[in-house]
């Protein structure tokens, strides 16, 4: 008899091959290859830090709740072009939170008679004309290299045109400690250098370069360049080294070939057991699909990995970012372009060499007889004007003088590009949650405590940063050039990112820079599930506070799918949890402003951290920081993800990744770090009380 059609009983993505061969079994139709696929309060006017709290939902709560619904709503417009460093929606953004702290009645004239304390950011480099570089050989016509397909400038380096001979230096190491110089026997000063991307011996990872030696930092464009400069170099080319590319593709290859047996040996095992059952009733086959799927899966990521396997990529303009101080001209060459150079002055191609390095252990650095370089490279990297915005409210008593700082950013990055965790995407990031919802909480502060008739006994200065995506740069201008003096500040109250409460969940990062945090948090704080990190320093304003041994709390509602990226609208968030986040710090506010005294400061070690980076294969989990569980949680997967696409869901926590056990971000970090593009890997995942076992197999670094 033959088998019935039968559809499987998860949803399985099949690629073509694997569809076929369960169309042949008839466990699929052959349509189904195509198929396949809170309650807030508002204080009164003279209301005591409890009363802040206590105050169950009115009117008023529903008016300010509107009230930051409605300018969350022209921040987060494409009109404001995503806050980005120097685009008119910045400006128009700094404008509007200066109308909002003027109208809730601040002293708007407290930094020198305004409220703006400007200062300039270096904007992003753009690429201006003309870029031109030519290798020249005796009196033969010069071989001009075409810009973007076999030379590209790089940002890190100095616009300028050079003309000078060429000295092959290798990998640009010096390494004493491992006794090897790339740079022993030839003279740099005044030549172009040629050096060669990472390190030697990159087959052995426990060799003299591997990661067990700590010595990543040698591979790194910056440390290279560095050496060069320090030499007087007059300009750099870089090249990929040969391995790397090499080593990928041929772990690509033979992935596929051992997911394509696997896949087919599944595909078998489901067959038959559909084939076999009899009669005696189903057979559960639940664990043969879900072999299936994971097979098929793998294999699958494996065939996009090799389709878009490029073997000798030019940097894109813009990576690695910019380099402060001095730098010389610094462009990307391709392998092609740098073997029209070794194999007439050397001898031998680029891989050859690298064979040869590797064979044993000696550097081969050469000036390139007869043969120059010629090239102009040129960018800008403007100075862009931006503001913090400050108002402030003066406090009444003997502890008038004393400070109390509440911020919170209202840049954002703009149009994409630098920044952005969609590469490739250049369209309005609006940064409803990161941070128009610290924004809009900070104003709505302000209007509240503005409103009071009896001033506070302490002062109260309220800063919308600017420059914080790029480094904290708003609030390191403060502490570097403060309105009042940082000895009298007492304390520092930040919210970045407070728009995407859910189960009242809140991270607050600083608890344990001053001991009246955790009973405070305690008394204030019954409306969340709070999760407390000690840490004072960490990825937002309050961390330039810190160091100057200032008391701080940042308030902070988790990470998701949609951060840094253009889906983090005004739709999306969850104004009562703001308003609920404002009865918090208003309350907290209070109780500090009254205190007799001042927060006594505590010195913390670590540094928190939102997300991890480097160069190690793409996994696409987003951390969840609003939880203590044991093992490293995430709130989702982002979409398309290797991730994503072996099942990872918000609320799974990952306890072990292959052989390493994980207890934490960190642990994730760092045992992540032992795999390579391509590879399958087992990950099992707390989800509740289950243990689920997964397999994902992993992307392409995103350096």
């Amino acid at each position: 008899m033959a088998p019935a059609v039968i559809r499987l009983a998860v949803p399985v993505r099949l690629s073509l091959g694997a569809s076929l061969l369960l169309l042949i079994a008839g466990m699929v139709a052959p349509s189904s290859i195509a198929d396949d696929a809170a309650d807030a309060a508002t204080a009164t006017p003279d209301a005591t830090a409890a009363d802040a709290v206590a105050v169950a939902s009115s009117p008023a709560t529903q008016e300010a709740i509107e009230r930051m619904r409605s300018e969350l709503q022209v921040l987060a417009s494409d009109e404001y072009e995503g806050r980005g460093v120097g685009t008119e929606g910045l400006n128009l953004a700094s404008e509007f939170v200066r109308q909002r702290f003027a109208e809730a009645g601040l002293n708007m004239t407290a930094h020198e008679g305004d409220p703006f304390q400007e200062f300039s950011i270096t904007g992003s480099p753009t690429l201006a004309d003309p870029n031109t570089l030519s290798l020249v050989h005796g009196d033969d016509p010069p071989i001009a290299l075409q810009f973007d397909s076999q030379f590209m400038p790089c940002s890190f380096g100095q616009p300028g045109s050079f003309s000078a001979p060429i000295v092959f230096c290798g990998y640009g190491i010096e390494a004493d400690d491992l006794q090897y110089n790339d740079f022993i026997g030839v003279d740099v000063a005044d030549k172009v250098v040629v050096m060669v991307r990472r390190t030697p011996f990159q087959s052995d990872p426990h060799g003299a370069f591997g990661l067990d030696h700590g010595s990543a930092r040698h591979a790194t464009l910056t440390t290279k360049l560095s050496n060069a400069f320090r030499r007087g170099a007059a300009a750099v080319l870089f090249v990929n080294d040969p391995y790397a590319a090499r080593a990928e593709k041929e772990g690509y290859e033979s992935g596929i070939v051992e997911a394509s047996e696997r896949t087919i040996t599944a595909s078998r095992q489901l067959v038959s057991a559909w084939i076999n059952q009899g009669g005696d009733g189903a057979v559960d086959t639940a664990a043969l699909e879900q072999e299936l799927r994971a097979a098929v899966n793998h294999l699958e990521g494996l065939e996009q990995l090799l389709t878009n396997h490029n073997p000798d990529p030019l940097m894109e303009f813009g990576y690695s970012g910019t380099r402060s101080g001095r730098s010389i001209p610094v462009m990307h060459i391709t392998v092609e372009a740098c073997n029209q150079l070794l194999t007439q002055a050397m001898g031998m191609t680029l891989a050859e060499w690298e064979a040869a390095i590797d064979a044993d252990g000696m550097p081969r650095s050469a000036v390139l007889e007869g043969w120059k370089v010629e090239g102009v490279c040129t960018f800008e990297t403007p100075e862009v004007p931006v503001a913090n915005v400050i108002g402030m409210l003066e406090g009444s008593g003997p502890t008038a003088n004393e400070t109390i700082v509440i911020g919170a950013h209202y840049d954002h990055v703009g149009l994409g590009g630098e920044g952005s965790l969609s590469p490739g995407v250049f369209e309005v990031h609006n940064g409803a949650d990161d941070n128009g919802s610290g924004t809009v909480a900070l104003t709505e502060l302000a209007r509240r405590l503005a409103e009071r008739e009896t001033p506070l006994p302490r002062r109260l200065m309220f800063i919308a940063f600017s420059g914080e995506e790029r480094g904290l740069l708003g609030s390191a201008e403060y502490v570097n050039n403060p309105i009042v003096p940082l000895s009298d500040t007492v304390a520092m109250l930040n919210m970045d990112m407070v728009g995407r409460i859910e189960d009242s969940k809140l991270t607050i990062y600083g608890v344990g820079t001053s001991p009246v945090w955790d009973p405070l948090l305690e008394e204030y704080g019954t409306d969340f599930l709070m999760v407390k990190e000690p840490e004072g320093m960490g990825p937002s304003d309050h961390a330039s506070f810190y160091p100057h041994q200032i008391p701080v709390l940042h308030f902070f509602s988790g990470l998701h799918n949609d951060y840094h990226r253009p889906g983090d609208d005004w739709e999306k968030i969850n104004f009562e949890g703001i308003a609920d986040v404002v009865d918090f710090v208003e309350a907290l506010t209070i109780e500090l402003a009254e205190a007799p005294e001042r927060p006594a400061f505590t010195e913390v070690q670590g540094n928190a951290q939102l997300t991890r980076t480097g160069n190690r294969p793409y996994f696409g989990s987003i951390p969840d920081f609003g939880t203590s569980a044991e093992g490293y949680a995430i709130t989702g997967s982002a979409p398309g993800s290797p991730a994503d696409r072996a099942g990872l869901v918000a609320g799974d926590v990952i306890v072990q990744l292959g052989e390493h056990q994980i207890g934490s971000l960190d642990d994730f970090d760092l045992a992540l770090r032992k795999f390579m593009a391509g590879e399958e890997v087992a990950v099992t995942v707390l989800r509740g009380e289950e243990r689920v076992e997964l397999k994902v197999t992993l992307g392409a670094p995103r350096e």
